[in-house]
């Protein structure tokens, strides 16, 4: 069964708690009863939370600058003002993932008050790789973002709620 660990930066959990309809559904998406996890591959995993979170209208792949130039500059979803990353990639990404909140928040767009991170566990990693046999070596963990991200006080100012996917 999945379990949520979660952090706050910069009082995004008090945040997200005058939206808590969202907060309860992106936890509701997060622990839907159908996921199975023998076949959570990392891409699989990300193509479950796609169709979950685009069933429950949320935006996917809005831009993060006004301008169409870089393809590659989205955020993961969005919905009343709450940006979704989800951060199921090598850990170098981070830093790229959590810019993408600040430029989405105080850029021209103007069009988050706060991003939701989403990452898992090095339990859940562990497991997914013993367990199920699934490849999540050199992923992401919700320990290192807890660890880093207050570094990273000056340069990212839009609160910041980590999810971190446990078993």
């Amino acid at each position: 069964m999945i379990r949520l660990r979660t952090y706050s930066f910069r009082f995004a959990e008090q945040v997200l708690n005058a939206r808590l309809a969202l907060k309860q559904e992106i936890q509701g998406i997060l622990q839907d009863p159908s996921i199975d996890l023998s076949e959570l591959s990392r891409p699989r995993f990300n193509d479950v939370l796609d169709e979950l979170f685009r069933d429950r209208g949320w935006q996917p792949q809005p831009q993060v600058f006004p301008e169409p130039r870089d393809p590659s500059a989205k955020m993961d979803f969005l919905k009343d003002r709450i940006g979704v990353e989800v951060g199921f990639g090598h850990a170098s990404f981070m830093g790229i993932d959590l810019l993408k909140f600040q430029v989405s928040s105080y850029s021209a767009l103007d069009q988050i008050d706060i991003g939701v991170y989403i990452v898992t566990t090095r339990s859940f990693q562990q497991t997914m790789i013993s367990e199920y046999n699934q490849k999540w070596e050199g992923s992401l963990t919700f320990e290192k973002v807890e660890k880093y991200l207050p570094h990273f006080k000056s340069a990212i100012q839009v609160p910041v709620y980590v999810i971190g996917i446990d078993l």
